[in-house]
């Protein structure tokens, strides 16, 4: 074998280690990626009327985003039961740091299951109570979403109403028409 072909052996072979070194390399950076980035599965549902641990969605303090809180909820038979709960205990607002999303006196005249999709009637004076920023709108509109698709993995939508009509806009910021889906990107670990 020529000094030539060993030499562009060799240079092959250590192209190819390269590869292999930044294939593993970037493999385990995107793993790492999505562990931070996707939240973890949902909690799993206690039998009908147990009551059990639920997630909620509220504003980072800096309100750059949402930040997860447990809080025990009472006994519920089912989802339609338990949707209701899970806005008031937003509306409550959070224990610790965070920031809530929705104003304490958020009304709510309707919840009701379509499928897989969750309506929210929204009373005017919630929407009303709401700051008129866009990032108010939109960390309530995903800490609502991201609650109940969260702990209930059979709502996969929401949707949500005012006063009984489609919503357009809370505040004029966000696109309500049609059900949105969670997004979990908001959520800052």
């Amino acid at each position: 074998m020529s000094r030539h072909n060993r030499l562009r052996r060799r240079k092959s072979l250590l192209l190819a280690a390269f590869i292999f070194v930044a294939l593993v390399f970037g493999a385990l950076m995107v793993n790492r990626y999505m562990e931070r980035r996707l939240i973890s599965k949902a909690p799993v549902q206690p039998e009908t009327g147990a009551p059990f641990v639920a997630t909620l969605f509220f504003a980072t303090p800096d309100g750059s985003g949402l930040k997860r809180e447990a809080r025990q909820i009472g006994i519920c038979a089912d989802p339609g039961e338990c949707l209701p709960v899970l806005l008031e205990e937003l509306a409550n607002g959070p224990i610790g740091e965070l920031a809530p999303t929705l104003p304490a006196s958020a009304g709510v005249t309707l919840v009701k299951l379509e499928w897989d999709t969750a309506v929210l009637d929204l009373s005017p004076e919630t929407v009303a109570a709401l700051p008129a920023a866009s990032s108010a709108e939109i960390t309530a509109v995903y800490s609502i979403i991201d609650t109940l698709c969260f702990n209930f993995p059979q709502v996969k939508k929401v949707r949500f109403l005012v006063a009984g009509k489609e919503a357009q806009t809370l505040k004029g910021h966000l696109d309500l028409r049609g059900a949105l889906e969670p997004d979990y990107t908001l959520v800052k670990e």
